[in-house]
């Protein structure tokens, strides 16, 4: 047998979950901060600890406090990123491998809202 390579299996599954629920609830014409309303609501009734709108610590001489802000980092342990837009650029995979380089955690889920069918992306 194959040995199961999933990052935090259960927890990850237990967020698409209510990434899942969230959309299916407010449908696909929210904006972000709305969809990050409904997903906070979602950790709390699932007692998942969470940290929203976690900013990150300066990177370099220079650089502007509050500029690398983390939409949600749950259990210290998954960045989640959420969007609503019309598509996900590579900005955006960019934006989310930074994150998960200056926070030095394993797994982040980037997803975007708006699309017909969300496709959380690991």
């Amino acid at each position: 047998m194959q040995k199961n390579n999933i990052v935090y299996q259960e927890l990850s599954y237990r967020v698409n979950g209510i990434l899942f629920g969230v959309r299916k609830d407010l449908g696909q014409f929210k904006n972000e901060k709305q969809y990050c309303d409904a997903i906070e609501e979602g950790l709390k009734e699932n007692q998942i600890d969470y940290e929203r709108e976690k900013r990150l610590e300066i990177s370099f001489d220079g650089e502007k406090q509050g500029r690398n802000i983390v939409d949600f980092l749950i259990n210290d342990k998954i960045i989640l990123e959420i969007k609503a837009k019309p598509f996900i650029t590579k900005n955006d995979y960019y934006q989310t491998r930074r994150y998960l380089g200056a926070l030095n955690k394993k797994l982040a889920i980037l997803v975007n809202m708006r699309r017909y069918c969300i496709n959380p992306k690991r």
